[in-house]
């Protein structure tokens, strides 16, 4: 009985050891399935990660040699989301990307794999579609997903994408450069606009690639000197008084020549230079009226900077605004900042509070193009600005067509309810002051007074309002 006994206890022993290195094996592979999980997947969103989307497409290359269907790889981009960070700190950035992330999981096929790329990009492998166009519409049911507004906390914020697409025919053969195509036309899909997608091809490259020609040479372009300051003249339209001037930048480089505002100024904003563009901008023109004011004083002249998304939406605007009047001698009511009203819509309650800063400094506020944007007037009601400016497009019908006209006078209806000024962009012939005057409005520019110039002390001292009252040339 006691060998029986031995025996029952040693077989019982055995099961446990057993059954002890059975646990201990899976808990190892439990370990390392978490840390391969780990090693292969994004800790804040969940989603796979480069090295496992770059593996997944890998194979979706090799599948859809062997069966001939197409594969896909859509690189999005968050647009301006920088931004959202610098405001409104990266705990509201990160929940902001995880709820990018399920939304767009929740918009794709389920065969389709969605991943984070890193920091605000995030990849989409479309395998085994039988057309382009089955892509493109992955695309579009993303963009649409992200045009609605994303709630963190007691914030509603906006959040839209660009996107960029290639396919197999059109990309390389292997998974890099897949992506690098995608990415290509992700960088495309930018310059036309946020929210937007743009499918990769031969012309997308070279359009981007003359993108980063003067990206490059834009980083180099404030130390070597190459950017420049043109003024363009304000006046009044009664007396035709100089009034001062908006600081226009403009840039002549050494390798791409005379490169035009529209080209250059998005791509410093989508770069991040425009922060440190702007604030030479800003000392320049403070510099330069400054000493117009020391010798005609008499004139009272002021200067008028337009000021980009970024800018007005750094909490530290109204501290470096503070810092170049300062240094250049300049009353805070020599100064005038000009806004688009499409910069308004994000974080419009940190926006007023700098721009209240502002007002407080004796700034001027200017609405740059009204009535070209959204045009909402609770904004005229919730921001505290001075000056409407009328886009050229509205004036250059005035003396034809009606719409224009009254389109213009239901601007300065409102202006004069509210007690705004307004400026007139964009005058050039005398029928057009002579409606401006007639509807009103006081301030304009615009070539019938005077062309943008290098050199606004050589402007002032020709005596310009005299001889636009004897018909004279515009002074160049």
């Amino acid at each position: 009985m006691l060998i029986g006994a031995r025996v029952v206890a040693l077989s019982r022993r055995q099961r446990e050891l057993l059954e002890s290195e059975r646990e201990t094996r899976n808990a190892l592979e439990r370990a390392a399935d978490e840390l391969s999980h780990v090693a292969l997947h994004d800790p804040l969103t969940k989603l796979p990660n480069r090295s496992l989307f770059i593996d997944r497409t890998t194979h979706a290359l090799a599948a859809a040699r062997r069966t001939g269907t197409w594969t896909a790889v859509l690189f999005l981009d968050v647009d301006d989301f920088k931004r959202v960070n610098d405001v409104f700190g990266h705990s509201v950035g990160d929940t902001l990307l995880r709820e990018i992330a399920i939304r767009v999981s929740g918009v794709v096929r389920p065969t389709d794999t969605v991943a984070r790329f890193g920091g605000d990009e995030f990849t989409i492998l479309c395998p085994g579609l039988a057309t382009e166009e089955d892509a493109v519409q992955v695309a579009q049911r993303i963009v649409a997903a992200l045009d609605r507004p994303f709630r963190t906390g007691a914030r509603q914020l906006r959040a839209d994408a660009s996107v960029g697409i290639a396919f197999t025919p059109a990309g390389g053969s292997d998974a890099d450069a897949l992506v690098r195509d995608a990415d290509t036309a992700m960088y495309r899909a930018k310059e036309s606009g946020r929210g937007g997608y743009e499918v990769f091809d031969e012309a997308v490259r070279e359009r981007v690639i003359a993108r980063l020609q003067i990206e490059n040479a834009l980083r180099h372009a404030l130390d070597r000197g190459e950017l420049r300051l043109a003024y363009q003249p304000f006046f009044s339209l009664d007396r035709q008084r100089l009034l001062g001037f908006e600081a226009l930048l403009r840039w002549n480089s050494p390798e791409l020549g005379l490169v035009r505002p529209n080209e250059f100024i998005p791509i410093a904003e989508q770069s991040g230079l425009m922060q440190r563009i702007g604030t030479w901008v800003l000392h320049e023109a403070c510099r330069e009226i400054g000493e117009l004011r020391l010798a005609r004083p008499d004139l009272d002249l002021g200067v008028a900077v337009n000021v980009s998304a970024r800018q007005i939406h750094d909490p530290d605007l109204p501290q470096i605004v503070a810092e170049a009047l300062h240094e250049h001698g300049l009353p805070g009511s020599a100064l005038a900042l000009e806004i688009r009203e499409s910069d308004l819509i994000a974080d419009a309650e940190g926006v007023r509070d700098s721009l209240e800063q502002l007002r407080k400094l004796g700034v001027r506020l200017m609405l740059d193009d009204f009535g070209t944007g959204l045009s909402s007037l609770s904004y005229l009601k919730r921001f505290p600005v001075d000056t409407l400016k009328i886009d050229r497009s509205f004036v250059a019908g005035l003396a034809h067509d009606d719409g224009d006209r009254a389109i213009v006078a239901a601007i300065m209806g409102v202006a004069q309810a509210l007690e705004l000024q307004v400026i007139a962009e964009g005058v050039e012939t005398a029928e057009q002051a002579n409606e401006l005057i007639a509807l009103g409005c006081g301030v304009a520019q615009g070539f019938r007074y005077a062309e943008p110039t290098y050199d606004p002390a050589a402007l002032v001292a020709r005596q310009v309002a005299p001889r636009l009252r004897s018909g004279g040339r515009p002074v160049t």
